[in-house]
């Protein structure tokens, strides 16, 4: 075997390590940055497998624009991430100063309600009697 023999089998497991990784990263960036290198051992083989146009392509526009169009997105989606959290926040302090002001609310209930058995206690015995004087 020659060299560039053994040198192509090494990229292409290196190529299949990258495709099977791209879907067990953990995170976008990390299938972000496995993508880059992906492309970037195709354009090594595509100059071993003397293509140096497609070499070109693939570098330019596989590791190149792609990637940084890639990169956009994600700093876009984390920006995204991070205005959605923050109204999400928002709301629970906001859910969070209502149940408090209903809390209260129950809170005040109860003695409002002894307020008003005790005025209306006298007002219906005094209802009552004023009744019972006209009869």
């Amino acid at each position: 075997m020659q060299l560039t023999e053994i040198a192509r089998m090494i990229l292409l497991l290196l190529l299949i390590v990258c495709a099977i990784g791209v879907n067990f990263g953990k995170s976008l960036l990390q299938a972000v940055i496995i993508f880059m290198s992906y492309s970037s051992i195709m354009c090594i083989l595509w100059v071993l497998l003397e293509s140096p146009d497609l070499a070109i392509t693939e570098a330019a526009v596989g590791a190149g624009v792609s990637s940084v169009l890639f990169m956009l997105t994600l700093r876009r989606i984390h920006t995204e991430d991070l205005r959605l959290e923050a109204l999400e926040q928002e709301a629970r302090k906001a859910d969070a100063a209502k149940a408090q002001a209903a809390k209260s609310e129950a809170a005040k209930a109860p003695e409002q309600a002894e307020t008003e058995k005790g005025s209306g206690k006298s007002s219906t015995t005094g209802s009552a009697d004023k009744t019972g004087d006209a009869t």
